[in-house]
Order: C-alpha cells, then structure tokens, then sequence
C-alpha cells in the first residue's frame, strides 16, 4: 500500500471523529448544567462505569475527575453486580457510560442506584435505551458515523464520550473554583509537579531578605548586600512598599569618593522587575533569562508591592533543570 493511500486513510479517521466533535459541540445543553451542577454538589465520590471500550474511557474519565478536584472511582459493572455494589453511598453519584444503553450488567446497577436514591447520569447515543429513560440525567452522544473502516468498532463514539467527560471534569473545576493551588497539592512529584511550582513554595524570606529604608546610608546597603550575598537589596518606604533596588553592578557604577555621600535615591532603580509570589518558576527564570538578570525580588502582589521574599536564578535552575 503506497505513503499517500496510508496518509489519507488516516486523515479520513481525524475528519470522521472532528465531525462527531462538533454535532457533540452543538449537541452541549440544559441536560449538561444539570449533570455538573448535581455532581459539584456530591458529597461523596463520582464512580463512573462502562463495558469494554467504553469502560477503560469511564476509567479514564474518573482518573481526570480525581485530579482535577472531584473524587472519582471506576468499577467495573460485572465487579458491581457480583458484590462491590457495597462501594456505592448515598452521598455518592453513579455515571453509566453506554454506547448502545441496552447492557445488561447494568440493570441491576440503575435498580439499586433507584432503591437507594443515588443519582445515575448516563452517557449513551441511544435515546431509546432503558440506560437513556431510567437515569436521572441523560447525556446523549449525537449519532454520529464510526471511523472504523468497516463501521462498527467503537472509535468515534469512544472519542466523543472521553470528550464529554471532559467536558463534565472541567467544568466542574470552574464551577467549584478548583485552582492551581489545589491541583499542586494532590500531584506533587514528577515532571507535572515541577512544572507547578511557583515562586513562594522556594523563595528566601524574612532575615534572608536583604532589604535597606529609603532612608538608610549607603554604608548600611553595602553592609546589608555583603551579608545576605544575593548582590541586590530592595528599598523600602515607610509604609513597607518597594520602591526600588541596588545592585552590586549600581554600586560599581559609583564608585568613587563621593559613594558613601550619596543617597539611597540617587543610585537605586525606581523601576525594578519584580515577581509575584503565585508566579510559576519556570516563567520566572524565563523572565530572569530574557532580562539578563540574576534575583528578582517577590512582592505579595504587584499592585501593593510589599516585599516577602528574594528569588535567585540558581534556586530556579535547581529545580527546573
């Protein structure tokens, strides 16, 4: 079979599963605030189930929805019916995720979801299926045609539920105000944990500042950036606000007898880049880089400019690199 023939069959596939995207785009309603309005209410967890392919997308689903601020479990249905039934709580929600709806491993799941007063959202593209009537919410995938090249093996339909699902797990975060905060405390290892470090979590603070007043001598600066040895200091006003810096590189600019005359606003720089204490690392040694500067000191936030910290190109690459 020849590149073109190979290349084209491929994106024929990504053309048939875009078009199933935006009938589900379109397809987005009033049944979809229900679900993720009900599910940002649950006190307990979110266990979310399917058969075959349709199972390892409710997995993977509820592996989103874990990370991103709502508990979540997968279940196998079969695993339900033969006793894990006992994992599911009133507190808890049930979503059923069915191509067709007509699976028989999960009738006695919507029995007991019923007897129990547990809300069942199902996914399904069958608006005839018992799944679709006996749900509390029912999202329906719109039809859409299979990329498979005989038309039956799950594709598009997979796809359109996983983006579904997604759909549900980000919303949710909007809706519970889910923040960057949050996300870092339940990833704190690996690649994505780095990525999310931001300045406070390694940042110098309190006696490690060096920090002088708008008033101070130009021999308390130069005794104040010899003994934190981040070769910058920050000045202060009276009412705690930075309003400039001195660098060893101002220091050296002025050398000359005079120095130790001159005053604290004669040399410092008004206008210093600052970092606020939210800001990423990785966006903070960019910033450092593009600059070509080595610390920048850390403000609660760049409106009120009260220093709470210094960071050092170093303290950055330690962790980036």
């Amino acid at each position: 079979m020849s590149f073109n023939k190979i290349k084209s069959y491929g994106k024929s596939v990504v053309e048939t599963e875009i078009s199933g995207a935006n009938k589900l785009f379109k397809s987005i309603n009033t049944d979809f605030v229900k679900a993720v309005k009900k599910l940002s209410k649950i006190k307990g967890k979110v266990i979310i189930t399917g058969v075959g392919k349709s199972g390892h997308i409710a997995s993977k689903i509820s592996s989103t929805m874990s990370s991103t601020g709502t508990p979540s479990q997968y279940c196998s249905p079969t695993d339900m019916s033969h006793g894990d039934l006992g994992i599911i709580t009133k507190r808890d929600a049930l979503i059923i995720i069915s191509n067709s709806g007509k699976s028989e491993e999960f009738r006695s799941l919507l029995e007991f979801a019923k007897k129990n007063k547990v809300l069942v959202i199902g996914i399904t593209s069958n608006a005839k299926s018992s799944l679709f009537k006996l749900c509390n919410i029912p999202l329906l995938i719109p039809d859409a045609k299979e990329a498979c090249s005989i038309g039956l093996a799950p594709t598009t339909s997979t796809t359109l539920s996983l983006i579904l699902g997604d759909a549900i797990c980000v919303s949710l975060m909007k809706v519970k105000n889910f923040k960057l905060t949050d996300y870092k405390k339940i990833h704190p290892g690996g690649a994505l944990g780095i990525n999310m470090l931001q300045v406070k979590d390694i940042m110098h603070t309190g006696k490690r500042i060096p920090i002088v007043s708008e008033d101070a001598s130009m021999k308390s600066v130069i005794v104040e950036m010899t003994r934190k040895s981040f070769g910058h200091v920050a000045v202060r006003n009276k009412n705690n606000r930075l309003i400039g810096i001195i660098t060893d590189g101002d220091l050296r600019r002025q050398i000359k007898k005079e120095l130790l005359d001159l005053s604290v606003r004669e040399i410092m720089s008004s206008k210093p880049i600052l970092s606020n204490k939210d800001e990423l690392v990785t966006n903070t040694l960019q910033k450092m880089n593009s600059n070509k500067i080595t610390c920048l000191f850390v403000v609660n936030n760049l409106r009120d400019k009260k220093p709470i910290g210094i960071i050092h190109i170093h303290d950055c690459v330690r962790y980036v690199n």
